[in-house]
């Protein structure tokens, strides 16, 4: 069994790959002292993969604005097929000299933008935008409409 940890490491390294791919890669973040920061990520597991399974990626650009941008992970057994985990992030860009949230450069939305149109129409992520919730909850601390 792969253990929780190890999913997100696996969906870390996804974007990692998908953060160089755009141009925001560590040679870019160093000389224009920048970084990204994950503002909210959530897992949806699927089916279980066993540690060392072979894996594959898919990605996904949901939507963007100046300063962010969210994105949808799916992770394959690369062998079988079959669909294991899933993983929403949103990034935001920060500039580290000012410490605030700041405006993609020029060159990177037009990365983003570039990957936006060539991923073509795609249905929405079953998974995505997911709020966490208990179907028929014996107890729920939520306050009760008044």
């Amino acid at each position: 069994h792969m253990n929780v940890a190890y999913y997100v490491l696996a969906f870390d390294f996804a974007t990692d790959a998908f953060l160089d791919y755009i141009g925001l890669d560590h040679g870019y973040k160093a000389k224009a002292e920048v970084t990204t920061f994950v503002g909210d990520m959530n897992v949806t597991y699927v089916r279980e993969v066993v540690e060392g399974a072979p894996l594959r990626f898919t990605t996904q650009l949901l939507e963007y604005d100046s300063k962010k941008f969210r994105y949808f992970h799916s992770m394959y057994h690369a062998e079988e097929g079959f669909l294991a985990a899933t993983c929403e992030w949103m990034n935001l860009h920060f500039d580290t000299r000012i410490r605030r949230v700041a405006p993609w450069p020029d060159e990177i939305r037009a990365r983003i933008a570039e990957f936006a149109d060539n991923q073509g129409p795609q249905p929405w992520p079953e998974q995505a935008g997911q709020r966490m919730h208990v179907k028929q909850p014996i107890f729920s601390g939520k306050p009760k409409p008044s």
